[in-house]
């Protein structure tokens, strides 16, 4: 009997990918272990591998399509001495994008950024009928003072998302009606709603400018969404320290001359260092090393530092995961294994989700100092700068010295500006003295 291969979930929160190519055709023999697709998720292309053996009987949804939900069936596969033209023949072709089970509502979770499908609208639910709406989506229309009940929804089995508010906010729907009797409907600052003015495209068409349009990515989407929640839901605040670096340009030049004696393919970088010093003065300054929640603050009690990596489709961190007992050595192959295969999109999914803290370095480029936005849950972001020679006052005289400014980002929900502070206090000792970091 024919087996159905499904989309695979490749991480625990992912809900679709894209079914970015095709590896074998109908008709091709598969054994277990063989990979038979790529899958593309938010933030990496993953090959599928089949379990099962047989023939490739049926391929239902085409490669490059996007949006097809975890368990769709994608393909069928004939048993052995089983008629492949019997199995085809009987099944129609599946929808690109055959909507998931309705996953549990959980409080401000993934909001779907961009429709890749127009299913039709599912009817307003009757009433008294359960809502399903996102929490987005009902934060979006509660401001704006819309009546959900006159809402229709386009998501999985009806459900109320992001682009049918701002749907029903450009076309105009049925306002909801006052709790109370009031003077006039003017609506408090506060409970302004969110702004849905023109994209760029539209600006530019109409403004008569020459453009091109590239589509999004689903990484490209997935961090437009989480950044915007990011500067929406994290109070941040901003912590900046000017570090004296010559010594450690002088200990990373000698490491790096032994490595390449003792024929070691490993080279240190100044992030490798940035790396170690905030994994270092993070074990002295545990309470930095933490994460909001409703539930209460998590502390962590290992160091895993995100580092940021640009990609031709967006940005991702892979993790240095115990870089708190790790060398400089080791940090430094590690870093360019995961941002060499960051690049190639070859990260599996635990190597780029999680980690406890994040450092973003665009010293390479030349930028002296910048703020970066914090990758929740984390606690806390290190944006580093570029090292320059600057005029500084040494023993009340003036000196020259290598000076590279390092801003942290804070969510004050569970960071205090002292405990910001300490840390980053602990962070400039270790930079200035790297002989202590080898200790």
């Amino acid at each position: 009997m024919a087996s159905e291969i499904l989309m695979p979930a490749l991480s625990p929160t992912m809900t679709e990918g894209n079914l970015a190519r095709w590896l074998k055709q109908e008709g091709d023999q598969v054994s277990a272990g063989d990979v038979v697709c790529e899958i593309e998720t938010d933030k990496a292309t993953m090959e599928v591998e089949a379990v099962d053996e047989g023939t490739l009987a049926k391929i239902l949804v085409a490669e490059g399509t996007e949006g097809v939900a975890v368990n769709t069936p994608i393909a069928l596969l004939a048993d052995e001495g089983e008629a492949i033209e019997e199995v085809a023949k009987g099944v129609a072709a599946a929808p690109a994008a055959s909507p998931a089970p309705e996953p549990t509502p959980a409080p401000a979770q993934e909001e779907p950024t961009m429709q890749t499908s127009t299913p039709s609208p599912a009817p307003a639910p009757a009433s008294g009928e359960r809502l399903f709406i996102s929490p987005l989506a009902r934060r979006m229309a509660t401001q704006a003072g819309l009546d959900l009940a006159a809402l229709t929804g386009s998501g999985p089995h009806g459900r109320i998302i992001k682009v049918d508010v701002e749907a029903a906010l450009k076309g105009g729907v049925a306002q909801a009606a006052p709790a109370a009797a009031a003077p006039a409907p003017a609506a408090a600052p506060a409970a302004a709603p969110v702004p849905t003015g023109p994209g760029g495209i539209a600006f530019a068409q109409a403004q008569d400018i020459p453009h091109r349009v590239e589509k999004l990515s689903a990484m490209r989407k997935v961090i437009a969404q989480r950044l915007t929640e990011s500067k929406q839901q994290v109070p941040h605040f901003y912590l900046t320290v000017d570090c004296e670096i010559d010594a450690l340009l002088k200990a990373r030049k000698e490491l790096n001359e032994k490595l390449a004696a003792s024929k070691r393919e490993v080279k240190i970088s100044v992030n490798d260092f940035v790396v170690r010093a905030l994994a270092l003065a993070l074990l002295e300054v545990p309470a930095a090393n933490a994460a909001y929640d409703p539930g209460g603050l998590v502390f962590f009690e290992r160091v895993d530092v995100s580092v940021a990596v640009a990609t031709p489709a967006g940005l991702i961190t892979p993790i240095v995961k115990g870089a708190d007992g790790k060398g400089l050595a080791a940090i430094a192959a590690e870093t360019k294994d995961l941002a060499t295969r960051a690049r190639e999109g070859k990260l599996a999914p635990e190597e780029y989700q999680g980690g406890t803290i994040s450092v973003s370095n665009l010293g390479m480029f030349g930028v002296k100092q910048f703020e970066a936005v914090i990758n929740p849950p984390q606690g806390c972001i290190l944006a580093v700068g570029a090292g320059e020679a600057r005029a500084v006052v040494k023993s009340g005289a003036l000196a020259m010295a290598t000076i590279m400014s390092c801003t942290l980002s804070v969510d004050h929900r569970v960071v205090d500006g002292a405990v910001g502070a300490e840390l980053l206090a602990a962070f400039k000792r270790l930079i200035e003295d790297p002989m202590s970091m080898l200790l």
